[in-house]
C-alpha cells in the first residue's frame, strides 16, 4: 500500500489526510505536544511521537555554542523522530525576535520598537530574510516571531517587542512574516500556511490578542475593552498576518475582560479560525496551561481541557510533558475532548509541517553557515541601526545644531556603562531569555565604533562615571554619555516609574554641567526626562536596542555620515502620570507626540 503522506508531489491537503488515518490517539497527542530541549530524550521523541520541541532562552547545547554546534543538536533529536513508526518530523522552534539571538555570533538586529522608527516595511522583510538564513544555518525550522503586540502603554515590560503604539505601525511591519517565511505566490488561499523552502521559517505571530493593551500596562493582565476596539487596535496587525500566509498563531497570556485568552472558545476558535479563516496552528505560550490553575499546578487536567477546547492546538509545555500526555490521553478517552477537537489540531500541525517542506528536508543545510553574521547581514544591521535612531533635541539654539559631531576634535569624553556594553545595547532575549551585560556576543560597541571613526590626533576618553578632574578640564571638546535601561524581558520589565537605569539621568546632567553633551538612550521604550535635565543636553538621540551592530550604526549618524531618518514608534510622555496617553486622546500633551524625529537641520521629519 503506497503511502501518500510520504510523496512530495502529492497535494498537502492528500497527504495531510493519508498520514492522519495511519496515527494512533498516542501519536497524535503527541503531535500536540511541544516540550523543551532540557528534558528531551531521544527515547521520548521516538516512541511519544512528540511532534515539536523548543529551546527556551539560554537553553542551548551547551554555553556560546555557535549555530553549527546547534545544528548538530537538533539534527540528533531530529533523528530519533525519524525513527518513530511514521517518521514524523519534529519542527524544532526558538525565539528569534530579533535576529537569531540566542546563538552566539548571531546577527543581533534592533529590537522591534526600533524597527518601528524606521517606518521602512521593505527593511524588516530585509530583516526577515536574513533571520530566517541564519536560524536555519542553526538546524532550526521555527522562530516565535513576530510580536504583533500593539503597545498601549510603555510601563508594559515587553514594550520593546512591540512596533509601536500604532495599529497602522504595526501593520507596515507585519512584512516580518514574508521576509521570514517567503513571499506566497500570486492567489495563494489566504490563512492558508506558506513557507517557501529551506532558507525560509516557519513564523509565529503573536500574542492573540491584546497583550499590549493591558491596563497600566502590566504584563499578562487585563485588556478591557469593546469588541470594536479590540479588532480596530488589536487584532489589526493579525489580519495582514493570516493573508501572508503566517503558519503560526500564539496565544496570549494576558486576558480580555476577565477570561483568559488560553481559555477563550470565542477568540480562538470563533474569531480566529472560524471568522478570520486561519488554517495554520494556534501555540500556548510557555505554561500557559499552567497559568490557568490557580495556585499554581492545581487541577492541571480542567486547564488542559479548557485550553484544548477553546482551540489551542499545539501546547508549549514545556518540562512536565508526561502529565500532559496522561491527561490529554485521559480527557479524549473519557469523552470529555471530541476527536473531532484532536483531529483537527493535529490536521493543522501536520499541514504546516508539509507546508515547510519538513518532510523532504527535516535535517539541516550546512551550506548556510557562512553567511551567519556575514558582512551582507552586518550591513544589513548596521542600516537598520542608523534608520531607526530619533533625534529628539540638536542644540540649545534650533538655529546652531550641535550635531553632527566633529571626528576630529581635539579630545572626545565618552561615559556611562551603556558605552561599552555590548548586552546592555542588544537588550532581553540576547544569549539568555533576559539578557544581561558584558561581551554576550559578538559585535561592536559604541566606543569601539568611536575609537575607530575619529581622526588620528583626536583623543578618546572613556569614563563610565567621570571624576571631577576629567570633567574640569578644559580641553574636552564635547561629551558622549551614553545611558539607559540594563536588559530585562517579560514581567520583569514592568515598570511603574520608567526611569533612567543607574543614575542615568544624574550622570547626564553632572557632566553636561561642565562639558558641551550628547545624550544617547538606550532602552526598550521612552523614558522619564525632566526638562531640567532636556534643557541641560545638547543634543538627545533615542537608539532604542540597537543590537550587534549598535555601535557602527550610531557612530554612522551622530557624525554625520548619514542623516537622521527615525520617527517616534510611541508617544513620549512627560510624567508617568499621564500614561496611558495616546495621539487620538482629547488631552494629548507629550513631551514628544508619537511621530516625531528631527533631520540634523533640526527640521521636523514628515512620513
Amino acid at each position: 500500500m503506497s503511502c501518500i503522506y510520504k510523496d512530495p508531489n502529492a497535494p498537502i491537503e492528500a497527504r495531510v489526510k493519508d498520514l492522519l488515518s495511519r496515527m494512533t490517539l498516542q501519536e497524535k497527542i503527541g503531535q500536540m505536544t511541544q516540550i523543551e530541549r532540557s528534558v528531551a530524550t531521544s527515547s521520548a521523541i521516538k516512541d511519544l511521537c512528540i511532534g515539536s520541541m523548543l529551546s527556551a532562552g539560554g537553553s542551548g547545547p551547551f554555553e556560546n555554542a555557535k549555530s553549527s554546534d546547534w545544528a548538530a543538536m537538533v539534527d540528533n533529536f531530529q533523528k530519533a523522530a525519524l525513527e518513530s513508526r511514521l517518521g514524523i518530523p519534529l519542527l524544532y522552534g526558538i525565539d528569534a525576535v530579533h535576529g537569531n539571538n540566542n546563538v552566539y555570533g548571531a546577527t543581533i538586529f534592533p529590537h522591534n520598537i526600533g524597527l518601528g522608527a524606521t517606518r521602512d516595511a521593505d527593511l524588516i522583510k530585509r530583516i526577515g530574510s536574513a533571520t530566517a538564513l541564519e536560524v536555519r544555518a542553526s538546524g532550526i525550522h521555527y522562530t516565535f516571531a513576530p510580536c504583533v503586540a500593539v503597545c498601549r502603554d510603555p510601563r508594559w515590560g515587553r514594550c520593546y517587542e512591540s512596533f509601536g503604539e500604532d495599529p497602522q505601525i504595526v501593520k507596515m511591519m507585519t512584512l516580518m512574516v514574508t521576509g521570514l517565511q517567503g513571499q506566497p505566490p500570486h492567489g495563494h488561499p489566504s490563512g492558508y500556511p506558506f513557507v517557501a523552502g529551506r532558507e525560509n521559517v516557519v513564523a509565529c505571530a503573536k500574542h492573540f490578542v491584546g497583550d499590549g493593551g493591558t491596563r497600566n500596562g502590566i504584563n499578562e493582565g487585563d485588556t478591557i475593552s469593546s469588541h470594536d476596539e479590540l479588532e480596530e487596535i488589536h487584532m489589526a496587525p493579525y489580519l495582514d498576518c493570516i493573508s501572508l500566509g503566517v503558519c503560526t498563531i500564539m496565544a496570549s497570556y494576558s486576558s480580555w475582560n476577565g477570561t483568559k485568552l488560553h481559555n477563550s472558545h470565542f477568540l480562538l476558535t470563533e474569531i480566529l479560525k472560524n471568522k478570520l479563516g486561519f488554517k495554520g496552528f494556534i501555540i500556548s505560550d510557555s505554561e500557559g496551561l499552567d497559568r490557568l490553575s490557580s495556585p499554581h499546578g492545581s487541577n492541571y487536567q480542567q486547564s488542559v481541557l479548557s485550553a484544548i477546547t477553546a482551540g489551542i492546538d499545539m501546547v508549549m509545555v514545556p518540562f512536565r510533558f508526561q502529565l500532559f500526555l496522561e491527561d490529554l490521553m485521559h480527557l479524549v478517552e473519557s469523552g470529555k475532548i471530541p476527536m473531532t477537537r484532536i483531529d483537527d489540531a493535529v490536521e493543522r500541525i501536520l499541514r504546516v509541517k508539509f507546508a515547510s517542506g519538513l518532510f523532504e528536508h527535516p535535517l539541516s543545510n550546512g551550506s548556510l553557515l557562512d553567511i551567519v553574521r556575514c558582512e551582507q547581514h552586518k550591513k544589513l544591521a548596521r542600516e537598520a541601526v542608523r534608520k531607526s535612531l530619533v533625534l529628539l533635541k540638536n542644540g540649545k539654539d534650533p538655529k546652531k545644531p550641535f550635531l553632527p559631531l566633529d571626528r576630529n576634535a581635539k579630545r572626545i569624553l565618552v561615559v556611562g556603562r551603556h558605552a561599552d556594553d555590548l548586552g546592555y545595547q542588544c537588550g532581553g532575549w540576547t544569549a539568555t531569555w533576559d539578557g544581561k551585560g558584558g561581551r554576550i556576543t559578538t559585535g561592536t560597541t559604541i566606543l569601539d565604533a568611536i575609537k575607530e571613526i575619529v581622526g588620528p590626533n583626536t583623543e578618546v576618553i572613556y569614563e563610565q562615571n567621570p571624576s571631577a578632574t576629567t570633567l574640569a578640564r578644559k580641553d574636552n571638546s564635547f561629551a558622549i554619555v551614553v545611558v539607559g535601561e540594563g536588559p530585562y524581558a517579560e514581567s520583569s520589565g514592568d515598570s511603574t516609574e520608567l526611569t533612567i537605569h543607574f543614575n542615568g539621568a544624574e550622570l547626564i546632567s553632572v557632566v553636561a554641567d561642565e562639558v558641551p553633551t550628547l545624550a544617547i538612550l538606550i532602552s526598550g521604550r521612552p523614558l522619564t526626562l525632566e526638562p531640567s535635565l532636556l534643557e541641560k543636553m545638547d543634543a538627545l538621540v533615542a537608539a532604542w536596542l540597537p543590537g550587534s551592530e549598535g555601535g557602527d550604526g550610531i557612530v554612522d549618524v551622530i557624525f554625520g555620515d548619514h542623516d537622521f531618518q527615525g520617527q517616534l514608534p510611541i508617544t513620549w510622555f512627560k510624567n508617568v502620570k499621564q500614561l496611558p496617553m495616546h495621539a487620538e486622546d482629547d488631552l494629548y500633551d507629550p513631551l514628544f507626540p508619537i511621530g516625531f524625529g528631527l533631520t540634523s537641520e533640526n527640521d521636523v521629519i514628515k512620513s
